[in-house]
């Protein structure tokens, strides 16, 4: 395949592009290094250093590199951002994406896979969450996701889109050459690496849960399981493929969680972290947040069934020991 993944100088987009190189597909990264990284951009992918909501401009690529898919990670995603600068999550990630599916459409390339959030699911009624459970985002971010979601469906519909949606919740770990470097970091993982490096006291947010041990449980996929799920998805857009849709007419999303199974609490994380560096990391622990859930943990028997997806990195310590791992080869991150 001719693949064009936006965002591909991103943490996700990055290491989705080495494994799409490693299975001998022709990737071209699209990314405006607004918060990607030059350097993390894998050899042997070719770089164009476009917005995807320029739609003139994707149009240009997609039919000058013949593009046969598109992988969709481009998008803002920092939660509190989204409810203090809504305007900015549907500028960047409604009007964008949509003049990136414009841009497909005149360009004829008829394939997309959309890396999308679990937090489109909000305040679940049930765990482990299903695709058949309400979507009723609590926060900008996870709305500007639905519509995107909402978008691609009525482009299916209405002109044939072949494509697959890909909830989950938190990405982490590293491969070897790529891992998470974020300005600024607003996930758990990383901040506790960063807790353990400088010694600093790490806040956790309540410890008054209904969970094992009071804190809040989440879950968490290797950043190369959500490659190798991206690649399945791609694969599953082909035009004689039956899983979604027919060579030709409308044509419906395939929708898919992707989970670990269990999740892990707060205090785990900590705990495995701790074992990582070999060293005790100071915790304070907070008031709850507002909107946070007991526990938020996707099945993903769906993506196992349909698109033969299982995680092959579900032990906690293996998953932040190669977080831990990149972070020391890489101590200044990327060197753009």
């Amino acid at each position: 395949m001719r693949i064009l993944v936006t965002g591909g100088a991103g943490y996700v987009g990055s290491a989705s592009v080495e494994k799409f190189l490693e299975a001998g597909h022709d990737v071209t990264v699209l990314d405006d290094l607004s918060t990607g990284h030059r350097a993390a951009v894998a050899a042997g992918a070719a770089l164009e250093v476009v917005s995807y909501g320029d739609r003139d401009a994707v149009q240009r690529i997609l039919e000058g590199r013949r593009i046969d898919a598109v992988l969709h990670c481009g998008a803002k995603s920092i939660v509190g951002e989204s409810m203090s600068d809504p305007a900015k999550y549907y500028r960047e990630n409604v009007a964008g994406g949509v003049a990136l599916l414009e841009a497909m459409r005149v360009a004829r390339v008829n394939r997309i896979v959309f890396s999308s959030t679990a937090a489109t699911y909000g305040m679940p009624d049930r765990t482990p969450i299903s695709e058949t459970d309400p979507v009723r985002p609590i926060n900008a971010y996870g709305e500007t996701k639905r519509s995107v979601e909402g978008a691609i469906r009525w482009y299916g519909h209405c002109y044939g889109l072949r494509s697959v949606i890909l909830r989950y919740f938190n990405v982490a770990g590293a491969t070897r050459d790529h891992g998470e470097c974020h300005v600024p970091e607003t996930h758990l993982i990383p901040n506790v690496l960063a807790a353990a490096e400088d010694g600093r006291e790490l806040n956790l947010f309540g410890d008054d849960y209904p969970t094992p041990d009071g804190t809040c449980v989440r879950d968490y996929i290797h950043v190369e399981d959500l490659a190798s799920a991206h690649l399945l998805a791609l694969e599953a857009t082909a035009p004689d493929d039956i899983r979604t849709g027919p060579q030709s007419g409308p044509c419906e999303p395939l929708i898919c969680n992707l989970g670990n199974g269990s999740g892990f609490s707060n205090r785990q994380i900590v705990a495995a972290s701790e074992i990582v560096v070999g060293h005790p990391i100071k915790v304070k622990i907070g008031p709850r947040r507002a909107g946070d859930p007991p526990v938020l943990v996707a099945s993903s028997a769906r993506a196992t069934e349909v698109l033969g997806w299982r995680p092959a990195h579900t032990d906690l310590v293996e998953i932040i020991g190669s977080a831990w791992a990149w972070r020391t080869a890489n101590p200044a991150g990327y060197r753009d």
